[in-house]
Parts: C-alpha cells; structure tokens; sequence
C-alpha cells in the first residue's frame, strides 16, 4: 500500500468533522470561562488534527 492509496471513507470523514465540531466548541466553552490550560491543548488539538485530516485526505467515492 502507497501513499497515493490512502483515501478516507465519507462515514468517517463525516464522524471526524462532527469530533472536530464538538472539540472546537468545548474548546472555546473553556477559553471564555478561562479553564484549565491542558482542557485548552487537549481539545484544540482534537479539533486540529480532525480538520487536518479531513482537509488533506482525499475522499474515497
């Protein structure tokens, strides 16, 4: 398997971009309340490397 075979199915294209939604929106719950900073990391991160995913993945259809 290459590089150039690695595609990512819609179903989970479509359950990542919800993650990163959902990660995205805790993240900016606990910047306005000015939580914890590892809260901050944790879902920042979580909602990046969704999108990363989503965004450079080519869908498989």
């Amino acid at each position: 398997m290459s590089l150039t075979d690695l595609t990512l199915p819609p179903t989970l294209a479509l359950i990542l971009f919800v993650v990163a939604i959902l990660a995205g929106h805790s993240f900016r719950r606990v910047w306005k309340a000015e939580g914890a900073r590892w809260q901050l990391w944790l879902f920042g991160s979580v909602a990046a490397i969704c999108l990363i995913t989503v965004g450079f993945l080519p869908l498989d259809v």
